[in-house]
């Protein structure tokens, strides 16, 4: 503590005064306290910000990636058919929904990337898959190209080829789902997966069960009929 002196009638007096080494001393803390708290508060900001980037950045893609495609097309008596693609060109992936004229959906995915096709029909206990071929890779890299341009498409009847296509289901060769990608994991849960062979027709002793029809932008439709072959 320092001590002052004042002048008071005549003599000196002592007299209580501010320290005015502890005064600079404190005034000069002062700013470098204030320096760390905004330097602090700074860090914390960008933190954040980089924290808001990244999750945009890694939610981004998948929005980017993933298209929703409607295809409209009549059928052969003239019904409206309404059908949607769900276009994933990140993952080469394409999931149809198609909806029959009775308003029940049957799910159609195609792995490109694998090669495969899964058939999930609406009322069937199974899922099937089938090899892709040279047609069906055709028919889907259609889609994936003219899904660039447009989401909508509405196809003309009379300039619609249709073809049909026998798939025979081997009964005795069920699939382990657990060996299948995770896409088609997700999509046959809980269903038993059998594989189909392309055939050229049932013959007489032996019914179609069930058609899936598939339209793409390219006007082609493909009536998909499946029947089991013995065992």
């Amino acid at each position: 503590m320092v001590r002052c002196w004042k002048h008071s009638d005549n003599r000196l007096e002592e007299a209580q005064c501010t320290d005015g080494g502890s005064a600079a001393s404190s005034q000069s803390h002062f700013p470098h306290k204030a320096f760390w708290v905004s330097l602090s508060a700074s860090l914390l900001l960008v933190i954040v910000a980089l924290g808001l980037t990244g999750h945009l950045g890694l939610s981004q893609p998948h929005s980017k990636s993933s298209q929703i495609v409607r295809i409209t097309v009549p059928d052969q008596t003239g019904v409206l058919i309404n059908q949607s693609a769900v276009v994933d060109q990140q993952n080469d992936l394409v999931t149809f929904s198609v909806t029959s004229p009775e308003n029940r959906t049957s799910t159609v995915l195609f792995d490109i990337k694998h090669g495969l096709i899964c058939y999930k029909p609406v009322d069937q206990e199974s899922c099937f898959l089938q090899k892709m071929e040279e047609p069906d890779y055709d028919n889907v890299h259609s889609l994936l190209q003219e899904s660039t341009h447009k989401s909508q498409f509405l196809l003309s009847g009379n300039e619609t080829q249709r073809q049909t296509e026998f798939l025979g289901v081997l009964a005795a060769s069920q699939v382990d789902v657990t060996t299948l990608e995770e896409p088609l994991q997700a999509l046959c849960q809980e269903r038993s997966v059998l594989w189909t062979r392309r055939a050229e027709g049932p013959g007489k002793q032996r019914l179609v069960y069930f058609c899936i029809d598939i339209c793409f932008p390219s006007n082609i439709c493909v009536s998909v009929c499946f029947y089991y072959l013995p065992e």
